[in-house]
């Protein structure tokens, strides 16, 4: 719980401290006023406010909530009905009594979605490291790079995967085999030739009746895979592009004219973007998109779907994120690794 006035970022440290995804704003009386949850601090980055706002300026004020005297099957129910993964539980005052969550009213599910990593990369940014090994079976920490991010996966219930391989697809493939060693499904679609980062799903053979993740096979992070296909569905959109930010500032002092008149000088300005951060989910109609055979980019994947005016979402990134495809990150990823990955 947390007071009104609290800043997002300290809410922000409530929600991670925990594996619920919300935190409930009360008075000094403990009286329910809102609730904060995860995709509300994701929007609120999406909008630019900054993480030194009081949290009351992004909560929602007309939480659904439940009386402490109904039963739990009720609870389901609401949250069901009102497709959310948590309900305050409240008395006739308002006071909080306690609150169900989704995850404890319903036995676990697998998740059916289809992951796909691309592994067919030659990792020619990291030199010698792959004359003799594909980047995917690098290890940083105590593991290649390719199995920390399929337990992470696993983790949040996905068990079927596809590798799309190239280089030294027959080391993947040893190693990695059928996947019954982590208890899932691994099928590999094999690229005979270079085909972007979004050509080689063309061949994949299976009927897709859910949406698909696909991610960059040298990527580590700790993003909730579950919150981020939910995302996707409860928008109805054709396909998510996850960002994250991305800071420039300029070394100099930049001059704002108006013909040959000085209007103003803002001395090093930063910037601040959002870059794709290689990881996007896909409906299977979006497959539609991709050329037979042939080279094919994401961003001319997603260029075609916005020229298409389909819907697509944009998934902000907060939780640790790197690329090991340089050097230099592969070494901080590597001293990172037992922080964040143990």
């Amino acid at each position: 719980m947390t007071p009104p006035k609290a800043t997002i970022q300290e809410t922000l440290a409530i929600i991670e401290s925990g594996s619920s995804q919300i935190a409930l704003v009360v008075n000094e009386q403990n009286r329910l006023l809102g609730i904060v949850t995860d995709g509300d601090i994701r929007r609120a980055l999406l909008k630019n406010i900054s993480l030194q706002e009081t949290i009351d300026q992004i909560m929602n004020v007309q939480p659904i909530t439940i009386l402490s005297t109904m039963h739990s099957d009720q609870a389901l129910q609401l949250m069901k009905r009102n497709r959310v993964r948590h309900i305050p539980v409240v008395d006739e005052n308002s006071e909080i009594q306690g609150i169900y969550y989704l995850e404890e009213l319903v036995k676990p599910s697998l998740k059916d979605n289809w992951v796909v990593l691309m592994a067919g990369g030659l990792g020619r940014r990291l030199g010698d490291l792959t004359l003799n090994c594909p980047k995917p079976l690098i290890k940083v920490g105590a593991k290649p790079i390719l199995e920390t991010i399929i337990q992470q996966f696993i983790e949040h219930g996905f068990h079927r995967f596809y590798f799309i391989v190239n280089y030294k697809a027959e080391m993947i493939i040893d190693y990695f085999g059928d996947g019954s060693k982590w208890g899932v499904e691994i099928r590999y679609i094999h690229e005979s030739k270079r085909m972007g980062t979004a050509g080689g799903l063309k061949l994949i053979t299976e009927k897709l009746t859910q949406p698909i993740i696909v991610m960059n096979g040298d990527l580590l992070t700790k993003v909730n895979f579950c919150q981020l296909v939910q995302f996707h569905s409860e928008l109805q959109m054709q396909a998510t592009l996850c960002v994250r930010p991305y800071e420039l500032q300029i070394p100099y002092g930049v001059v704002r004219v108006n013909e040959h008149r000085l209007v103003d000088i803002i001395e090093k300005p930063l910037h601040q973007f959002f870059v794709s951060a290689g990881i996007y989910v896909l409906e299977p109609d979006v497959m539609n998109y991709l050329p037979d055979d042939s080279f094919f980019d994401m961003p001319e994947l997603f260029q075609q779907l916005i020229e298409t005016e389909q819907e697509i979402a944009v998934f902000p990134i907060r939780e640790y994120w790197i690329d090991v495809g340089k050097l230099e990150d592969l070494q901080r990823a590597d001293e990172e690794y037992f922080k964040v990955f143990v």
